[in-house]
C-alpha cells in the first residue's frame, strides 16, 4: 500500500481481528495506492496504536460518522456490525466491500471472487460519487470455485460434490489459540478448554459448528449451495456440501468432485472458431463430435493456465496440496486430479484444493475487488 495523492480514501473496518490485520498485510504486499488509511473498530479497541509501513495510525471508534470522504470501506467486523454500517458508509459515496454473509444472497449486491466472475461488479468504480455494496464470498465457496470455474468454463458443471476440511481460521484468532492450548492440555492429560467450540478440538474433528438447518444441512454447507449458483449465474447447478473442522491452524483444504454436461474435450465443431472448422462444399458446419473423453492432462494444463491457481500433483512422489504449503499464500493449491472412475462416459472429475481461509478466502479476494475499482 502506497501513499498518493491521487489516491482512493480507505477506511478498514475492525482492524484488530485476524482478517483486519490480513487486510493491511495484502494491501502492503500488493503496494494499493491510498490518499488516506482510517482504521476502524470497536469502542473498546479504540485508542489503540497500529504500526504501518513506518507509520502509527490510532485506531478509531466505528460510528456513523465515521464514513466521511470515504471512498472504499473494507469491512470483517461480522454480520450484525456489518447490517448496521454498510448501508451508512454507502450512503455516505463510500463502495463497502464486506467480507460477512450479511449481503451475499441479497439481490443486485455482487457476490464476487475476481478470477471468476469480475463482470458482476461491472459499471461499480470509485470516483463516480456513488456508494455500493459489494459482498466477498464464503471462504470455503472462494478456495473451491478458484479451481472448479476454469474446468467449468471449459465442460459446464452440473453437479458438485464437495467435503471441506476446515481449519481453527475460519473461526478466528480466538479459535486459533484454544486449538493450540486444548493440543497442550491433551498431551499433558488435563482436560481441554473448550470454550470456542462445545467439544475436543486437538486430535479430533467434527461437523462444522455452524447451526444446523431444517434440512439437515448447516449453513456453512448451504452457503456454498447459495453462493455457487449465484457467482456462476446458474441456478440450475446442483451442488452439495459436507464441511467438517480439522485441527489445522490455518487454511482449508477441500475435496470435490465434479460431473459435466460433457466430457471435457468433447468439443462440437460447431464450439471451435469458424476458423478452425471443416465445411462442406456449401460452406456448413459439419457436426463432429469428438469421443476423447475427459482427460486428466486437459484438466492438468486448464488449472495450470488458471490465475491464482497452482498445481501440486506429483503422482510419483505422493505429493499433493496440504494447509501448511498454502499457508499465508496468495494462489489455491490444487492436486489429486484424477478421473472419477464411478461415472461411465468420463463425465467426471476428482479433484483435492487447499487455500489460506485468511488470506485469499478473505482479506485478498476483498483487496482484489478494491483493486477492480480502481
Amino acid at each position: 500500500m502506497s501513499l498518493q495523492e491521487s489516491g482512493p480514501s480507505v477506511a478498514i473496518v475492525g482492524v484488530t481481528g485476524a482478517v483486519g490485520q490480513e487486510f493491511l498485510s495484502v494491501l502492503s504486499d500488493r503496494d494499493f495506492p491510498y490518499r488516506s488509511l482510517k482504521l476502524l473498530a470497536s469502542k473498546r479497541s479504540a485508542g489503540k496504536s497500529v504500526s504501518y509501513q513506518d507509520r502509527t495510525f490510532t485506531v478509531q471508534e466505528l460510528t456513523a460518522d465515521s464514513f466521511d470522504d470515504v471512498d472504499i470501506a473494507l469491512f470483517s467486523a461480522g454480520g450484525s456490525i456489518s447490517k448496521q454500517f454498510g448501508p451508512i458508509a454507502v450512503d455516505k459515496g463510500a463502495i463497502v466491500v464486506d467480507n460477512s454473509s450479511a449481503f451475499r444472497m441479497v439481490d443486485g449486491v455482487p457476490l464476487v471472487i475476481p478470477e471468476v466472475n469480475p463482470e458482476a461488479m461491472d459499471g461499480i468504480k470509485v470516483g463516480k460519487k456513488k456508494g455500493a455494496l459489494i459482498a466477498n464470498p464464503n471462504c470455503s465457496t472462494i478456495i473451491c470455485l478458484m479451481a472448479a470455474t476454469p474446468l467449468h468454463r471449459h465442460a459446464k458443471v452440473t453437479r458438485m460434490v464437495v467435503s471441506t476440511y476446515q481449519a481453527a481460521s475460519g473461526a478466528a484468532a480466538a479459535a486459533m489459540h484454544e486449538l493450540e492450548l486444548q493440543t497442550r492440555e491433551v498431551l499433558e492429560g488435563k482436560p481441554p478448554t473448550c470454550n470456542i467450540f462445545k467439544q475436543q478440538y486437538a486430535f479430533n474433528l467434527f461437523s462444522h459448528n455452524a447451526p444446523v438447518l431444517g434440512n439437515g444441512y448447516n449453513e456453512e454447507e448451504m452457503k456454498m449451495v447459495k453462493e455457487t449458483r449465484k457467482i456462476w449465474n446458474d441456478m440450475n447447478v446442483k451442488v452439495t456440501a459436507t464441511c467438517i473442522r480439522v485441527p489445522v491452524m490455518r487454511a482449508h483444504a477441500e475435496s470435490v468432485n465434479l460431473q459435466f454436461e460433457k466430457p471435457l474435450d468433447e468439443l462440437s465443431i460447431l464450439e471451435k472458431s469458424r476458423a478452425d472448422c471443416n465445411r462442406d462444399m456449401r460452406g456448413s458446419v459439419i457436426q463432429i463430435e469428438a469421443k476423447t473423453g475427459i482427460s486428466e492432462d486437459t484438466a492438468r494444463e486448464i488449472l495450470k493456465a488458471a490465475p491464482g491457481v497452482v498445481v501440486i500433483d506429483d503422482r510419483t512422489s505422493n505429493h499433493f496440496p496440504t494447509p501448511l504449503e498454502v499457508s499465508s499464500k496468495d494462489d489455491v493449491a490444487v492436486g489429486r486430479i484424477r478421473q472419477d472412475v464411478s461415472q461411465e462416459g468420463n463425465h467426471g472429475l476428482d479433484i483435492f484444493v487447499c487455500g489460506d481461509q485468511v488470506r485469499k478466502g478473505a482479506a485478498l479476494n476483498a483487496v482484489q475487488i478494491a483493486e477492480l475499482l480502481l
